[in-house]
């Protein structure tokens, strides 16, 4: 019979179910995927987030799936791609390393990365955390599922994190041989290959999984500087897995892999030019103004959709990641063991122009980073069924994030930064200047949780989870001059004048710190079952994010440490199905407050020529919203789906604030409290839709058809730390969708798609400076290809 596609495997309407993982399931086969024929009556079981498994419609929690079905529809193996399905996840990502993730409007900030902190949403891959946010760039492969976990998660997830988390779950090995492979081609040079084979060695005892994937893109920049593209990708990983079961109550996992990124990128483009503040007052020493000391340089165009930059410094986004996990799976009877261990590496090797013009500005402006982590798990999980369920654990985490920063000066600086200073001595100053810089913030963690599910009632059940974390992180930062002309026949008043310019642009510094913290965090639910597919529910938590160290060049008077973040968070929710269980609603308000909010300050005043970035507290943050997701399949062939989010993201108490670059003569800070936080649309949704129908036998095997579409929609946010109208993104929409053929067993699968299909211009981020220029990160334009998979 030719395989339907319904409602649970539609690429949006996994956004309404909600999973649970089992490490008491210790059989070797598959874990179920998010699937059930439409209309067949039976409860959608997966392994997933509860550590037990569960009807997904019965688990408290604001919980979005994609199943790997769902992926495969529209081809999304990244993390940016695949945040277009949940209208609550905002990923915005400057480069690998810079990217910020953020969940109902919270978990980092608009920003370049601070190496000290942590980010609000955890990253979990077949159960390990990473560290990095850089680590979730690379190409995922061979997928079972992705769970967003929205709100503070911490007393079932071995990471304390305060805005929820994103858990991938990869294919286990299958003592059944199977192979399935697929090759894409489409416009822009692009190519991808992916694959993946699994069998048993040893009869129900040794099997084995080897996956592989590679894509590459030609880029969707020009460089008119050096006539090359730009914003191009290649990413290569490989990933394999041994499944080791010596009696049916004990399962061993090993994993290891390896993934390799390599991108000319990151290649600004200009998108305005103010030379005038919010009041028509003329900015001094404006970038026009910058620029047109120098006869030979010919203004940027300033439309950025012309795709076209002119940095003249080498750029690049390169990293690798590597890592080996083990996992013990021990079915006791009534309760199940669960051990994780993982270490992990991540090396980030960049190289960014920081002026982004054709001229020899600040040829060198970039942080390496050389990241290793290790982590221990261990849980003990009730195998549920009775009146009472629990799981309880203790976690460790251990992670150093090396740093190595260097800038470099060229000979357009002096002229450019500092136009009436003495330019013999500016230029031997900066020309060839170059600074360098180490910093090592390191992070143990100790922690115990548990959670605990009592079932009052057959329909109705309270839920509470507390967990002890105590931590401590410790750093140490240090800058030192590296290159730079040689002084030695100027006089000792102008060395001195010279030293002095170079410690206005990168002082030489030195300093350590450290600090300390226990934190004590808990969950209480109440889910109350209305009928036998209506659920609802209320839940209160209260979650802790870690402090961080701020190791740069900073401000006098600012502290390295940053105090924890305190989060309270309520929620209630709703969960139901209907029409036989073809339809699916489900809906969740929430309010979350944040005290000692970690947020970015940007410390560049008029006139200033080196910005100073860091990380401070301020009083108080709140998002509050609501959550919706409908999913109908009002036949086997056909089936519509539907999610939307109104945020409200807001600074409660932010008095001192730093000024927007617009109004920036009127004052070095600013009250934005009441104002939005950067980042966070006000409204996000998608649609989606999903057709099949079979068309006859071919060759003896059954052929059908199937279409596939969606749109997702964003309003306007911000992108800078000040709420600057110059980083003011409009709202954009992106429609996706894909035709193809297959065969009901999987042989083969013959589809095209396009992406971005209206080829619609937006911004991924704009940055203003105080000279009044802006410029901008790029969306992709519209892509198409076409795709084969087979499947034996």
């Amino acid at each position: 019979m030719f395989r339907r596609f319904v409602t649970a495997t539609s690429p949006l309407a996994l956004t309404v179910s909600l999973i649970a993982v089992a490490p008491a399931a210790l059989a070797a086969e598959e874990a179920p995927e998010a699937v059930a024929e439409s209309g067949s009556g039976e409860a959608i079981v997966v392994t997933a987030s509860r550590r037990r498994d569960e009807n997904v419609q019965d688990v408290p929690v604001a919980i979005s799936v994609i199943s790997a079905a769902s992926l495969e529809k529209r081809g999304d193996y990244t993390l940016g791609a695949i945040s277009q399905q949940v209208p609550s996840l905002q990923v915005i990502s400057y480069n690998a390393r810079n990217t910020n993730i953020n969940i109902r409007g919270l978990g980092s900030n608009i920003s370049l990365t601070n190496d000290g902190l942590e980010n609000g949403v955890g990253f979990y891959i077949d159960n390990v955390y990473y560290g990095r946010v850089g680590l979730a760039q690379f190409d995922l492969v061979d997928l079972q599922g992705i769970e967003v976990l929205r709100g503070p998660q911490g007393t079932l997830f071995g990471k304390n994190t305060t805005s929820g988390v994103i858990n991938v779950t990869s294919r286990k090995p299958s003592f059944d041989p199977e192979l399935s492979a697929e090759a894409s081609i489409g416009n822009y040079g692009f190519y991808q290959f992916r694959a993946s084979g699994s069998a048993g060695i040893f009869k129900d005892l040794l099997a084995v999984r080897l996956s592989g994937a590679i894509s590459e893109n030609d880029g969707f920049l020009w460089n008119k500087t050096t006539n090359r593209r730009a914003q191009d990708y290649l990413n290569k990983s490989i990933r394999g897995q041994l499944l080791f079961t010596p009696d049916p109550d004990l399962e061993v996992r090993i994993i290891g892999d390896y993934a390799k990124q390599k991108q000319n990128h990151v290649l600004n483009v200009f998108a305005g030019l103010h030379t005038t503040y919010e009041n028509g007052a003329t900015i001094a020493n404006n970038w026009a103004q910058r620029a047109a000391r120098f006869p030979g340089y010919t203004l940027p165009t300033f439309d950025p959709f012309d795709r076209v930059g002119e940095a003249n410094s080498h750029y690049q986004s390169n990293m690798a990641g590597y890592g080996v996990s083990g996992e013990v799976n021990w079915n006791l009877g009534n309760a199940a063991l669960t051990s994780i261990t993982a270490y992990r590496w991540w090396d980030w090797n960049p190289a960014n122009d920081g002026d982004s013009t054709s001229l020899p500005i600040v040829t060198k402006a970039q942080q390496a980073n050389r990241q290793r982590q290790f982590s221990q798990e261990i849980r003990l999980a009730s195998k549920g069924g009775g009146s009472f369920d629990y799981v309880i654990g203790a976690y460790y985490f251990w992670q150093i994030v090396r740093g190595y920063g260097a800038s470099r000066y060229g000979s357009a600086a002096a002229l450019w930064n500092l136009p009436t200073a003495n330019q013999a001595i500016a230029n031997a100053a900066l020309d060839g200047f170059e600074s360098n810089s180490t910093s090592t913030p390191e992070t143990k963690t100790i922690a115990l949780f548990g959670q605990t599910d009592w079932h009052v009632t057959d329909a109705l059940t309270l839920t509470t989870g507390l967990r002890f974390t105590h931590e401590k992180k410790e750093g140490a930062y240090n800058q030192y001059w590296v290159d730079g002309a040689d002084i030695s026949g100027f006089t000792a008043a102008q060395q001195a004048a010279i030293n002095a310019i170079r410690t206005q642009f990168n002082p030489v510094t030195s300093y350590a710190t450290s600090f300390t913290d226990n934190s004590l965090s808990g969950l209480v639910t109440l889910n109350w079952k209305v009928a036998p597919d209506v659920n609802v529910y209320g839940s209160y938590s209260r979650g802790n994010k870690s402090g961080g160290l701020n190791l740069s060049v900073l401000p006098v008077g600012v502290e390295p440490d940053v105090k924890p973040e305190k989060v309270d968070a309520f929620e209630l929710g709703l969960k139901s199905q209907f029409l036989d269980r073809r339809a699916t609603f489900n809906a969740a308000a929430f309010w979350t407050e944040i005290s000692d909010y970690q947020t970015t300050i940007t410390d560049l005043p008029v006139g200033a020529v080196v910005g100073r970035q860091y990380i401070s507290n301020i009083p108080k943050v709140r998002s509050r919203g609501i959550e919706g997701e409908f999913t109908v399949a009002p036949t086997d062939s056909l089936s519509f789906n539907a999610s939307a989010t109104y945020t409200d993201a807001a600074y409660v108490t932010y008095k001192n604030a730093p000024q927007a670059f617009e109004r920036q003569n009127l004052g070095a800070i600013q009250d934005l409290s009441g104002e939005r936080l950067p980042g966070v649309p006000k409204w996000a949704w998608t649609v989606g839709a999903d057709f099949n129908t079979p068309l006859g036998d071919l060759g003896g095997k059954e052929v059908g058809l199937y279409a596939h579409a969606d749109y997702a929609y964003r309003s306007n946010f911000n992108t800078s730390a000040s709420n600057s109208a110059w980083a003011q993104i409009p709202g954009f929409g992106i429609a996706n969708g894909r035709i193809g053929l297959r065969t009901d067993d999987g042989l083969w699968d013959f589809s095209i798609w396009a992406r971005n299909l209206f080829d619609k211009n937006y911004f991924v981020s704009l940055s203003a400076a105080n000279t009044g220029a802006v410029t901008a990160q790029l969306g992709e334009p519209r892509t198409f290809g076409a795709t084969l998979r087979t499947k034996l």
